[in-house]
């Protein structure tokens, strides 16, 4: 993958959790108040079942269970974790806390996919702890036990989701669509239950409330969720967790701009730091010395190739194999063919 096209798909890529930052904005001030699990499972559950009637796809064998992992990890237990955080933490500390998700994945993704764990890695996460902590950490933040332990285990399904989709990739024949739209019911389903045990529903909704949900399912999940996977997809894992920071990155810009929150010169420079992390963990994901500019790592954890890229370097390599031979590759397949007979004159005057 070109320098290129890897800034390209990481600015792509970003788009989502940038989106995600806007989530705290419109909860305060479109949704009903007090409903964090009500506000994930409609963001989640509408948005997977209308990509579930729009591709009319299901999972076949393993992916069943595979789906499942994912949509809990990615989605539901992830939401869960991050709410529940959110009760029990400053949003501060709950931000700083979500910050140890890249070394998760720095650490999973050696031990799954073969990546190689870089000095440029490790600065980086240590880069973005510091920068977020500058941006969102206010000094009244206090520590709770229950709000650091499922900060911790939302961070670890974030960062399970991110490498397990990376080494199972989409199945052979399988929308975008589709992937995205069983991890969404899934998780839709897993928060369901927990919605209607552990809340009340509310008593009335205006129609600020159905806005506010209606953006939270179709921008913030159904959009924002398909240009995740593909990222993930497209991406090394690192790279893309790293790209998550955006989401605090834009709330504190959300908020100087909507809410009247003030952004001083030491937010500015954790914002600064966060931008400086995500541009090293990119840098860091470069191809191994030696290797000619342009050529793609040789691994899925640090490539990042996928769907019609693995199939047009398989064309390109069948074409490569042969063209010594001068022989098209199709031949390769194509039933051998017998050339036609020559017509044989008919005979001259002068013939026998």
């Amino acid at each position: 993958m070109t320098d290129r096209r890897l800034v390209r798909i990481s600015l792509l890529t970003a788009l989502a959790p940038a989106v995600w930052g806007s989530t705290y904005l419109v909860t305060t001030e479109f949704l009903p108040p007090d409903r964090p699990l009500l506000a994930s499972t409609l963001r989640a559950l509408p948005a997977g079942l209308i990509l579930l009637l729009l591709t009319r796809v299901l999972p076949r064998g393993t992916w069943w269970v595979r789906a499942t992992v994912l949509g809990v990890l990615n989605i539901g237990a992830f939401f869960y974790f991050l709410f529940l955080a959110a009760y029990h933490l400053p949003g501060g500390v709950a931000a700083l806390v979500m910050t140890v998700q890249p070394m998760i994945v720095l650490l999973l993704g050696s031990l799954l996919l073969g990546a190689r764990i870089r000095l440029p890695h490790i600065g980086a996460c240590a880069l973005a702890a510091a920068g977020v902590a500058l941006l969102v950490l206010q000094p009244q933040a206090g520590l709770d036990g229950v709000g650091v332990l499922a900060g911790l285990l939302g961070a670890a399904c974030m960062a399970s989701g991110i490498v397990l989709t990376k080494r199972w990739g989409r199945p052979e024949g399988v929308s975008l669509l589709a992937f995205t739209g069983w991890q969404l019911t899934v998780g839709g389903l897993v928060l369901l239950p927990v919605t209607l045990l552990g809340e009340p529903l509310p008593e009335r909704l205006t129609w600020t409330n159905v806005g506010g949900f209606a953006y939270l399912g179709i921008i913030g999940a159904l959009l924002a969720y398909i240009v995740w996977f593909n990222g993930i997809a497209r991406l090394p894992a690192l790279a893309a967790s790293f790209l998550s920071f955006a989401s605090p990155l834009c709330a504190t810009v959300l908020g100087y701009l909507f809410m009247g929150q003030t952004l001083g010169p030491l937010q500015l420079l954790g914002a600064a730091g966060v931008v400086g992390a995500v541009v090293l963990a990119q840098r860091g994901e470069g191809a191994p010395p030696g290797t000619p500019p342009g050529t793609p790592p040789a691994s899925a954890a640090e490539g990042g190739r996928h769907g019609d890229d693995e199939e047009h370097e398989h064309e390109h390599g069948r074409h490569d194999a042969v063209s010594g031979l001068g022989v098209h590759p199709s031949s390769l397949t194509a039933p051998p063919t017998v050339p036609a007979p020559r017509p044989v004159p008919p005979p001259g005057p002068g013939s026998a």
